[in-house]
């Protein structure tokens, strides 16, 4: 067993430098990615399959977009140094539960909860966790359905259980984030402006809630008519 690592380094350290000092300790914290990128394939592979069958059942095809990523030994550094936890492969394991991350950006915001439930029946996922910040946002606008999943992977020798982070989201949704996440990290922002920015984004977030609801009620108006609202 390597041994326990606990790391103080400056914001400027870079990635490459920290992946050495884990590496150093020997082959368990690589051979650990190696386990979560197998977890990620399984669930990616979940939700193909998902929107194959969804589109084989409703006429059209719920997801957009599937990314993946697994997160970086900067970051595990810095989380596992926060939550006061010692460095080690067994402990990244046991007390992280987004190492290992797939984002599903869907059409519709009632795909999300379709896909999420027809996810959770499979017999060989088990749901951990669910924060639902789609109808609880959180204060600063953020929305979207967040999944701690466990699932198998095989290998050689003997089936793993890995634990995966799912977050559902829009199109809209993942716009959002995705530029808000960028702006978060801009520095020597005055106080009083980034107030005010933070409105501003909480005030867009609102309205790319509205948009999601209204493209939402147009497409069930257009299927109630009779036409169908399948996505080539």
């Amino acid at each position: 067993m390597e041994e326990n690592l606990k790391i103080t380094f400056a914001p400027d350290i870079l990635k490459d430098r920290v992946l050495c000092e884990l590496k150093s300790r020997g082959g368990e914290y690589m051979q650990l990615m190696s386990y979560y990128s197998s977890a990620m394939l399984e669930v990616e592979t979940k939700f193909k399959v998902l929107n194959i069958e969804y589109s084989s059942r409703f006429d059209r095809n719920p997801i957009e977009t599937i990314k993946t990523r697994l997160k970086s030994p900067k970051s595990i550094i810095e989380k596992m140094n926060r939550i006061g936890v010692p460095v080690s492969a067994e402990n990244i394991e046991h007390n992280l539960n987004d190492v290992a991350g797939v984002r599903v950006i869907c059409s519709f915001v009632d795909d999300i909860y379709k896909l999420a439930d027809m996810l959770a029946v499979q017999d060989d996922v088990y749901v951990v966790k669910t924060k639902d910040y789609i109808k609880n946002p959180k204060p600063s606008g953020y929305r979207s359905l967040h999944l701690i999943v466990e699932t198998p992977i095989f290998l050689s020798n003997e089936k793993r259980y890995m634990r995966v982070e799912v977050q559902l989201r829009t199109i809209a949704m993942d716009f959002w984030a995705s530029l808000e996440h960028k702006l978060r990290y801009k520095k020597d922002i005055p106080a009083d402006a980034a107030q005010e920015i933070a409105r501003q984004l909480y005030d867009c977030a609102e309205a790319a809630s509205k948009t999601d609801q209204e493209m939402l009620a147009i497409r069930r108006r257009i299927e109630a008519s009779g036409f169908k609202t399948g996505i080539e």
